[in-house]
């Protein structure tokens, strides 16, 4: 009966052992169990590594891995970004980054806002250490190369559509070559202005200047395209008139010419009857409606002829009875 305490306390000891050894296999398989199921969402690729090979998982939903065997990494499909020249989250310049000179040696402010995003999410994790510090760094290499190039001018003003496709261009085929798994989507210039007051105040009249002459030009073209159709139209008048005037001297000078070979050719035929014919027409034109008496040899009238017609008519009817 004295060694029953004995068994009992032994048979306790076994059966807690028992149960902390059933919680610790449970606490491994529910780690297990958790461990082999992961969520991927549709702006993500996860990276699954077995013995050091790396696969790309890149459908959304619900997966299993291989616990110890497998590792995953989840990388971002979505589109992220960085500033170059100001701190993005106090907007405080960084005059190290945003700092440049010009081609016409001037020294100018521009800050950038970079976008870009993962495309190949192995050689993102693997090719290099810190691929978005090897962007930023050939960002600010290719900005500062090609702000060099331009007038500060165009840099504020007119430029900046320009030196950023130009910047992209550059940036996309050094990340061709360096295959990072990384591309650029954009690269915008978010400002850009001189480094001292004076200057920007200099500037801001440069530009006004710019915008007076652009208004001033399109107030022109304006008061063309009004003016422009009435002139036309006014010298396409005169030039129609012009021609009609042409016509009627032409027409004219065509009818006086075949007139005048009319009369030549009567003229040739019947030479006293044409000349008395002309003689009476010019009086007729010289002299319209007066009267023509003619005179006899002893100065008494012999004939009043009132008007000429009369007497055109008694030479025509001369002329047709000789012919």
């Amino acid at each position: 009966m004295e060694n029953t305490p004995v068994k009992d306390y032994s048979k306790r000891g076994r059966i807690i052992r028992t149960s902390i050894l059933f919680g610790v296999l449970a606490i491994v398989l529910l780690v297990l169990l958790f461990s082999s199921f992961y969520e991927l969402n549709e702006d993500e690729f996860a990276v699954i590594t077995t013995f050091g090979k790396p696969t790309v998982v890149s459908d959304p939903g619900l997966k299993v891995k291989i616990p110890f065997i497998q590792s995953k990494q989840i990388v971002s499909k979505a589109t992220k970004g960085f500033a170059i020249g100001y701190d993005i989250r106090t907007t405080a310049s960084i005059p190290s980054e945003s700092v440049m000179i010009t081609v016409d040696y001037n020294f100018v402010n521009v800050d950038f806002y970079v976008e870009y995003r993962v495309t190949d999410p192995v050689k993102y994790l693997y090719r290099s250490e810190d691929p978005v510090g090897i962007l930023k760094m050939l960002c600010q290499s290719y900005i500062r190369d090609t702000i060099g190039l331009y007038h500060v001018d165009d840099v504020i003003t007119t430029g900046k559509s320009e030196i950023q496709a130009s910047i992209k261009e550059k940036i996309l085929k050094r990340l061709e070559q360096e295959d990072l798994g990384i591309t650029l989507v954009s690269i915008t210039i978010q400002d850009a202005e001189p480094p001292t007051a004076a200057v920007q105040e200099a500037f801001k009249a440069v530009e006004t200047a710019k915008q007076d002459a652009e208004t001033a030009t399109n107030n022109a073209n304006k008061y063309a395209n009004e003016v422009l159709p009435a002139a036309k139209a006014d010298a396409d008048e005169i030039l129609q008139k012009a021609e009609a005037y042409k016509a009627a001297r032409i027409n004219d000078a065509q009818g006086q010419a075949s007139r005048f070979r009319q009369l030549f050719e009567e003229y040739a035929k019947y030479p006293e009857i044409t000349k008395q014919r002309l003689f009476y027409e010019a009086i007729g034109e010289i002299f319209p409606g007066m009267k023509v008496i003619i005179m006899g040899k002893d100065g008494n009238a012999v004939q009043t002829i009132l008007p000429l017609e009369p007497m055109l008519e008694v030479s025509e009817q001369t002329q047709d009875l000789g012919e």
